[in-house]
This record gives structure tokens, C-alpha cells and sequence, in this order.
């Protein structure tokens, strides 16, 4: 099943419940969260008392990526918040194994993510450990970044990875995600997409519906 995860870093601030709703109304699957310490990536975002105000916007599962030092500290704040999904670094997690256990602990669906430079060879321990796998397809911390084409390869290599292992896991990718590149992603494996400009900028309504058509024109295309 394909999914849309809409980034809300590329919401309008001032505006960010009305644009969850028309989210909402328009049909997405979650939202995703990005959470930045200015330490693992050079911005800072979200924290705590936003993600306790978006839980009061809309019942949609929240899909939290921890783009942070040492996510196990707050993991267990993050789901008490009302993360559905929470997403680690391998590049930046100590223990990738307890991190999986603790989010299971906690109620919510695992996930792990790479950087475009790190291989996805490096997965390949933990491919039971997580439900889905975030695959960077810009370098983490500022939307609005052009698609790396290099890591159209990933998606596929993963995707033959988890399918060599008997798993169907989600592959989630994030970054530069348009009109123009989308069925390219689907076609390499991806199922779980993130965008922010491509939803959030314009009518976010149309953008939603446009996108939602591909994804069922694909998965009519693979069931022929």
C-alpha cells in the first residue's frame, strides 16, 4: 500500500492548523514530523510542545523522524506525545537495537533511516528489528532540496534486500519528491512518500488529490 506522509516543515508556521486540515479533508495517510537538534543536522525544528499542540489538530498518525544525537533520550517522550511512528538515525543512534525495542515498547511502528552517503548494506542487521526504512533522498535538515538522483539506486537495492529476506517492510523516502519524479520512486520500490513544497505549497486539496491518482494508477498498473 502506497501512503503519503506530507512534511509539515513546509507549512506555512502561522497557519499550520489550517493546513493540517485541509490535509485531513483532502485524505492524507499521516504526517510526517521532523524533529532537529542543530547538532546531527545543521537547523532545529520541532520539539515537544508542538508535537502536544498537533495532536490536539487531528487524529492522522504522526510519523516522527528524529533527526537528533542520541534519539533513545526521548523516545518515550515523543510517543507520550502521540508519535504513531518513530524514526532513528543510524548514523546517529547508539544502540539500534534497544532504540527498536524501546519504540515497540512505547506502541510505535519503528523506523530506521540513512543519510545519502551511508549504504544501504548497512541495513541489512537490522532488517528485522524496524517495520520501515527511511531512505534520505536529500542531505537532512532544510526542505525544499532538489531530488539526488543517486539514491533512486538505494531505493532499489533495499527494496531487492528486504525482498531476498522474505520482507515486505515499508520503504519510506523523504526529500525533493515532485510531480516530475514521482512515478520514478514508486518504480524503484518506495512506498511511503514524503513531501512537503509538492503538498504544501499551492492548493494543498489539488496537490493532495493529484498525487493520490498516481498512487492508484500505479498499483493498478502492478496488479495488471
Amino acid at each position: 500500500m502506497i501512503q503519503l506522509s506530507p512534511s509539515i516543515l513546509a507549512a506555512d508556521f502561522a497557519c499550520l492548523g489550517s493546513y493540517m486540515r485541509q490535509a485531513d479533508a483532502a485524505g492524507t495517510d499521516m504526517f510526517h514530523v521532523d524533529v532537529m537538534d542543530g547538532m546531527f543536522v545543521p537547523n532545529i525544528s520541532f520539539g515537544i510542545p508542538i508535537m502536544e499542540s498537533v495532536k490536539k489538530i487531528t487524529h492522522t498518525p504522526l510519523d516522527v523522524h528524529l533527526m537528533i544525537v542520541q534519539p533513545e533520550r526521548y523516545i518515550r517522550e515523543f510517543a507520550r506525545t502521540g508519535a504513531d511512528v518513530i524514526t532513528v538515525h543510524y548514523e546517529a543512534c547508539d544502540d539500534l537495537n534497544a532504540a527498536a525495542a524501546l519504540i515497540h515498547e512505547c506502541g510505535c511502528r519503528a523506523g530506521l533511516s540513512i543519510k545519502p552517503g551511508t549504504d544501504t548494506s548497512v541495513l541489512e542487521p537490522f532488517l528485522d528489528e524496524y517495520d520501515m526504512f527511511l531512505i534520505m533522498t536529500v542531505e537532512p535538515g532544510f526542505g525544499g532540496q532538489k531530488y539526488m538522483n543517486k539514491c533512486t539506486k538505494k531505493i532499489t537495492d533495499l527494496r531487492q534486500l528486504l525482498n531476498e529476506h522474505g520482507l515486505s517492510s515499508d520503504i519510506e523516502v523523504d526529500g525533493g519528491i515532485t510531480r516530475e519524479n514521482i512515478r520514478m520512486v514508486l518504480e524503484a520500490g518506495a512506498n511511503v512518500i514524503v513531501m512537503g513544497s509538492s503538498v504544501f505549497k499551492g492548493d494543498i486539496q489539488e496537490n493532495i488529490k493529484y498525487y493520490r491518482n498516481v498512487f492508484e494508477e500505479y498499483e493498478r498498473g502492478r496488479e495488471q
